[in-house]
Parts: C-alpha cells; structure tokens; sequence
C-alpha cells in the first residue's frame, strides 16, 4: 500500500478494477474450501455471484454461512500488489430477494462482456443460484503488511 493513502479509497479501487473473488468456505466438518468467482458489489460491502447448488463452496454455504473473501490482481510484480480481505457472511438469494441483485449482477456481467441474468435464469429447473456475501470486516495491508481495517 502506498504511505500518506487512503486505505478505504485503496480498497474500492482493488475492488473496482478486479473482475473475480476468491470465495473462502468450510464444511461442516472444518474443511476449507476456495473458489475463484466472478463477481457485482453493491456498496463495497454486498458481494453477488451465481453458482450451481451442488458445487463445493454452494454446499459448504448451505452448512456454515460464514466465509472469507480477497480480492487481489495476481497480475502485478511481486511486493506490488494489494489486496481487499473480508470476514462475510454468505446464503443463496430467495426469489423475493432477486430484483436489485440480479439488476447489480446484470450491469457488471454486461459491462464484462457477459449477459443480463434474469429471475429465469437462477430458479429451477435453470442450474444457477444467486448468492449474496455481506462483510462484517474488510481490511487491507499497510506498507509492513499488517492488516489494516477499512469502513467502505
């Protein structure tokens, strides 16, 4: 992190620019679990993404709902990146829930090159769901790589 900067600022930027999360789960058992996702936000604290039910880290959120989330440019030199780490707290979206998410979802995925997603495409028979991640802390790493807590 470059000294004399914002950090909130530095984390919506990484936010920003950055197209995937890395979606940190745990079964029942403890087990981790990591997913590479595309990602929308809303506010910097509401993280979207459509998944299949059956995939590991769906699962695991179905058993224990808390997660972790970085979000980082693996692009970047080495000792030149930065990175948004999260605590969070994750469920699939119900269909009274899916208007606002799903309009989020669409604009980004659309601005990326994808489609617009519709109550359709996340309901049965179709092999999505939508899911939501709300973060309870966020933190970014200072220039001695301590973490550093943000309010976004």
């Amino acid at each position: 992190m470059s000294e004399g900067r914002d950090p909130a600022a530095i984390a919506r930027e990484i936010i920003d620019a950055n197209l995937y999360m890395v979606l940190g789960t745990a079964d029942e058992a403890g087990r981790p679990w990591a997913a590479p996702l595309y990602f929308a936000e809303s506010g910097y604290r509401e993280f979207f993404w459509v998944s299949r039910p059956e995939r590991r880290h769906s699962r695991n959120l179905a058993e224990r709902n808390e997660v972790s989330i970085v979000i980082f440019d693996s692009t970047v030199p080495i000792n030149m990146g930065g990175g948004v780490y999260m605590a969070a707290v994750a469920r699939e979206l119900g269909p009274d829930e899916w208007t606002d998410p799903l309009a989020v979802y669409s604009r980004r995925a659309i601005a990326h090159g994808g489609g617009e997603l519709g109550p359709d495409d996340v309901s049965p028979p179709a092999p999505l769901r939508l899911y939501q991640a709300s973060a309870v802390d966020q933190y970014v790493l200072d220039e001695n790589d301590d973490r550093l807590p943000v309010s976004l």
